[in-house]
């Protein structure tokens, strides 16, 4: 049974959403504001996080920041449910490591279904993911979210960390900025195809001799090698 938190200070939303998820059977963990939210989220290790953005005490956004730089939540999915539609909040929520954003009001039977579309691809990756995977002068540790360059521990952002990771994972297949802007960002927002290439500049950058595992095929898109 997955286990879910929801972090949401409208107590009606809460049971509304807490009541379908149990239909469901999924497990509920619910806290009314960003601090107790990242408590619990840290003690209990949900499967999945509905997240609001706008909690007393800490944001979401705090929330979301604060929950992918620390090794023992940085995996776990983040669905950002919120009252704000403008395209800057979406696109930073996405960049903090957010997998999903929906807009209230929402549909029950669309968040669930985007629910279970996350728990699925992140069981895959699970599935994937029993080591590290290592080259002499690179490693990638999925569980611990750590990458290593000749022994040496690089700081990645949460989202150039899933760029990585999607690349390392499908090592050879050539992918175009839109395909990965479809498949990493992972939500229909309108984000311009420059900013998977600004993302790729700076992760080869962050790789140093490692970087040339990212190859550019020009006119066409990126591959792992």
């Amino acid at each position: 049974m997955s286990h879910l938190l929801i972090i949401e200070d409208e107590k009606d939303i809460v049971e509304a959403i807490e009541y379908n998820l149990k239909k469901e059977n999924f497990k509920v963990s619910k806290a009314y504001d960003g601090s107790s939210g990242l408590r619990l989220a840290r003690e209990k290790k949900p499967d999945l996080i509905i997240l609001d953005l706008m909690l007393p005490l800490l944001d979401g956004f705090e929330v979301c920041k604060n929950l992918k730089k620390e090794t023992k939540t940085a995996d776990i999915p983040i669905i950002m449910l919120t009252a704000k539609s403008s395209e800057v909040d979406k696109v930073l929520g996405l960049e903090l490591g957010a997998d999903d954003y929906m807009t209230k009001p929402f549909s029950m039977r669309e968040l669930i279904a985007r629910v279970r579309t996350i728990l699925k691809r992140y069981g895959a990756k699970k599935a994937f993911a029993l080591a590290a995977l290592k080259f002499p002068d690179l490693e990638i540790n999925w569980e611990t979210h750590e990458v290593k360059v000749l022994g040496g521990t690089v700081e990645l952002t949460a989202m150039e960390f899933k760029l990585l990771q999607y690349l390392a994972e499908n090592e050879g297949r050539v992918f175009s900025r839109e395909r990965l802007l479809d498949n990493v960002w992972g939500v229909e927002v309108a984000i311009e195809t420059r900013t998977v290439d600004v993302h790729m500049r700076r992760l080869r950058e962050k790789l140093g001799k490692a970087g040339k595992h990212l190859k550019t095929l020009r006119g066409v898109g990126y591959k792992f090698v």
